[in-house]
């Protein structure tokens, strides 16, 4: 359970900092001159995308919560025998941090216009996605040939369950990054391009923070965490 407490503790944190960044206590009714004209104005035309992402990432976030919850209290019992963890997963992590870094690196370019830039990113990005998963299957692959099947033990089954999850859900932004990499290919403007990047670079960030969610717990490296800092406040 505490590390259930650690992952809903940071989803808040930057569920917070990133509905500060979304002027949701602006009011421009109140605002003189033509719309637009005012702080946080042409950010208007774009809620209806944003909190549709929004509502997308608490659901997402929900199931990983009980997935982990259900983990957590399965580890416990007497038939649980852990799994060894891959080192290839931690070169996966390290693709996966570029992955994130490049579509904000996009969502940079676009904020400055740079066309070039925003094209790089994203290929840069959706590249290293794919990457991570043929590392993932390659993980997967390693372990049946160890002899760790799926049926094999409750710590098999949710190693293999945690990590298709966690793939599927970037699959799925794949093909929002590949729709978005292929109307920049086409020649569309810019600043009809900025917001369809933030986005893909909002979820690709989300993804980043789930897996190191995972692999902490996965490998230990949660529980490690939650008992320093509980001596530290004792």
């Amino acid at each position: 359970m505490s590390a259930v407490i650690l992952f809903l503790a940071v989803l808040v944190v930057i569920a917070g900092w990133w509905l500060s960044q979304q002027r949701l206590t602006a009011k421009p009714w109140l605002e003189e001159g033509p719309a637009g004209d005012f702080p946080g104005g042409d950010a208007m035309t774009w809620p209806a995308a944003k909190l549709g992402l929004g509502v997308f990432l608490a659901v997402a976030s929900a199931l990983f919560v009980l997935f982990i919850s259900a983990y957590s209290m399965r580890m416990s019992m007497a038939d649980w025998r852990p799994l060894p963890v891959p080192r290839l997963l931690w070169v996966n992590t390290g693709v996966l941090v570029l992955s994130s870094v490049a579509l904000q690196w996009s969502y940079l370019a676009a904020r400055r216009h740079d066309a070039e830039g925003i094209t790089i990113g994203l290929l840069a990005g959706g590249a290293s996605a794919v990457i991570f998963l043929a590392g993932q299957l390659l993980a997967w692959q390693r372990l049946a040939t160890a002899g760790y099947l799926v049926a094999s033990n409750p710590a098999n089954s949710f190693f293999y369950v945690l990590t298709a999850v966690h793939g599927l859900h970037l699959t799925g932004g794949l093909v929002a990054l590949g729709r978005t990499s292929a109307k920049m290919w086409r020649g569309a403007e810019i600043a009809d391009m900025r917001l369809s990047v933030e986005l893909c670079a909002i979820y690709w960030h989300f993804l980043l923070l789930v897996w190191l969610v995972l692999l902490g717990l996965l490998t230990g490296w949660t529980d490690d965490f939650v008992n320093i800092c509980r001596q530290l406040l004792s």
